[in-house]
């Protein structure tokens, strides 16, 4: 096909990046990586960022994991989804990483969440863990916008998680806080701490915390889209 090569300059607008990832739907990982001569690593255990960054080689997306886009001229950002064979997701979406400090002044208009999920690119990847990775295939995109509903309810789950860090309850968030979004520990090992607020006010240090979307949001925005 036309659009499929690696490698290609920024997407030029919206529909360029929508043909894009039209274009790999239906392709494996291992035919992708051929293509790209990027070796397939065993598992995703320790290249968790893998998939999606085999299909930036495709998209053109060049902001890596900075706190912009994946495509800050058009505003989008790019979220491979792992599901099921029934179209459901596997697993929760990382957002963008958590600010457990500096945060006076902070409201949900200027975030990072937000920012990052003003516009998302979703492409739903086969993630079941018997399918070798080489032979899991791409599905169809959806570029999505939350709805006014949607928003509202990321809005409530982010005041009410960023009020507990704030006041210094950062420790006393589980996964269970949020109705769709949820807040927990993002670091590779235990001893990658980062300064946050305590209960009395000190500084202490902790765990880095990231923003993750619940499988029950995700799953009922691909629902909508693909009618499963």
């Amino acid at each position: 096909m036309a659009f499929l090569s690696p490698l290609p300059p920024p997407p030029e607008n919206e529909r360029q990046l929508f043909e894009r990832a039209q274009a790999l739907a239906g392709f494996s990982f291992g035919e992708l990586a051929a293509r790209a001569q990027l070796p397939i690593p065993k598992d995703l255990k320790r290249d968790k960022g893998w998939v999606g960054m085999l299909l930036e080689l495709y998209l053109g997306a060049m902001a890596g994991s900075k706190p912009e886009q994946d495509f800050p001229e058009l505003g989008i950002e790019l979220k491979t989804i792992p599901v099921d064979a029934a179209g459901k997701p596997l697993e929760t979406t990382f957002v963008c990483v958590a600010p457990l400090t500096g945060n006076s002044g902070v409201t949900w208009a200027s975030s990072h969440v937000r920012h990052k999920l003003a516009r998302v690119l979703w492409i739903p990847v086969e993630g079941e863990r018997q399918i070798p990775l080489a032979q899991r295939r791409v599905g169809s995109p959806l570029l999505w916008s939350p709805s006014a509903a949607e928003e509202e309810m990321l809005r409530r789950d982010w005041e009410e998680l960023m009020d507990l860090i704030v006041l210094g309850h950062v420790e006393r968030i589980t996964a269970r806080h949020g109705e769709v979004l949820q807040l927990r520990p993002k670091a590779a090992n235990n001893k990658a701490l980062t300064e946050a607020i305590g209960e009395q006010g000190q500084p202490i240090m902790t765990l880095p915390r990231g923003f993750y979307l619940k499988k029950g949001f995700t799953g009922a925005l691909l629902a909508r889209h693909f009618s499963i």
